[in-house]
């Protein structure tokens, strides 16, 4: 007997049918004489429409807290439908919210972080052999307020669950059948993955790809937990995330897209020391995330720094930057929101010479120009025009995998 943990996303329980078929995916293993805990998310675009009803109450700026109160009952009403499925098919289930299934967090609403999870619940009825239904993406912090974890944090609650009672797997079901090359909807020509690494998967996930969320690869990472990609709405072998793969290392696993990008630059700064650290700092204060970084060679005392940043971030930086204006002068501050970044990601890079230069070969054949650049051991990314993503993405696709 196996104890497994099955995470569904929002389009694997959207509406009557796929609750049905989310149910009998559970019931399956559990005939099988396994436990099971299924941690569900909010159905379709529930959250979304929880947020724009949000909007509409306050459209200034709703308070963090309450956000959280309304955003968790989108997983609420998922579990206890699914409960009601597997009732129907006549197996002992029961549905638990994030608190009652032991999650505590800290108290940064709406990207809270887990603290520890209690399991005295969850084991208890396991021990009565009850399916668990867990509502994911909550907890609730010491005050005994309801917290959510951020966007894809159903993930994050799955592997925590795994990690906390040792389950012998841990499946993320979406509604692809595993880990691609690339988006497959856009390139007709991306192949899937039987296995990648944690570190490659957590690039892939930060970088823009939506498989994974990229927390729930880090924590998978932390305690060993292997995960399985599968889809719910095929029967089909998924793609294993695990420590090291048996297949031999291809050169590039993936090439990724990311258009939540903005660039703020910062022109004729004076090139003295210091001016970098003050600006960084200030940065760091307002909590800005900073992803490249570029700065030109001085020229007549002066200096320009480029950086890019989320767009939903950008404007905070504007504001953070602007509040040094008495600590050092510059010329003038611009933002860009018409960029994305493309990027591909392996460990095989590492150890083969050439690969940036094919990367840029291949976009430079498509006449795209690259704007800044980043890299690390395993991943290569530039910054483009927003409007040529789908072609940088097809062009690089086809020259390192097609």
């Amino acid at each position: 007997m196996a104890l497994i943990v099955k995470k569904f996303g929002g389009t694997s329980v959207a509406d009557k049918d796929r609750i049905f078929n989310v149910a009998n995916i559970i019931v399956e293993d559990y005939k099988k004489g396994n436990d099971v805990i299924a941690v569900v998310s909010a159905q379709g675009d529930t959250t979304d429409d929880l947020i724009a009803k949000a909007k509409e109450i306050n459209p200034g700026n709703p308070s963090k807290r309450e956000l959280d109160m309304l955003l968790t009952s989108g997983e609420q009403i998922s579990v206890a439908l699914l409960a009601m499925a597997i009732e129907k098919l006549d197996c002992p289930v029961i549905s638990l919210l994030g608190w009652q299934a032991g999650f505590n967090t800290d108290s940064n609403h709406g990207i809270a972080r887990i603290k520890k999870i209690k399991t005295d619940r969850m084991k208890a009825e396991l021990a009565k052999r009850n399916i668990i239904i867990v509502a994911g993406f909550q907890g609730i912090n010491k005050y005994d307020d309801l917290t959510t974890l951020g966007r894809g944090g159903s993930d994050t609650s799955a592997v925590a669950i795994a990690a906390a009672l040792h389950a012998d797997c841990c499946q993320i079901y979406t509604d692809v059948n595993g880990v691609y090359t690339t988006d497959p909807r856009k390139v007709k020509t991306a192949k899937k993955l039987d296995e990648i690494t944690y570190d490659e998967m957590l690039e892939l996930a930060t970088l823009g790809a939506q498989v994974l969320n990229n927390r729930s690869v880090e924590m998978a990472k932390k305690y060993n937990v292997e995960l399985e990609v599968l889809s719910s709405l095929e029967k089909s072998k998924g793609t294993i995330v695990r420590e090291n793969t048996k297949m031999e290392k291809m050169l590039i696993r993936g090439v990724t897209n990311d258009k939540n990008v903005a660039t703020v630059s910062v022109v004729g700064l004076k090139d003295l020391p210091g001016v970098a650290f003050k600006l960084f700092n200030k940065l760091a204060q307002y909590k800005i995330n900073l992803d490249m970084i570029l700065q030109s060679i001085g020229r007549g005392g002066t200096k320009d720094i480029t950086f890019a940043v989320s767009r939903d971030q950008a404007d905070d930086a504007i504001k953070a930057i602007e509040s040094l204006k008495t600590l050092f002068e510059y010329e003038s501050l611009h933002k860009d929101d018409k960029v994305s970044k493309v990027s591909i990601v392996g460990a095989g890079m590492e150890s083969h010479p050439g690969v940036a230069a094919k990367m840029f070969e291949a976009l430079y054949d498509a006449d795209i120009n690259i704007r800044m650049i980043a890299s690390s051991e395993i991943k290569l990314s530039v910054l483009i025009d927003e409007e040529n993503t789908e072609k940088a993405v097809q062009v690089v696709h086809d020259a390192f995998i097609s």
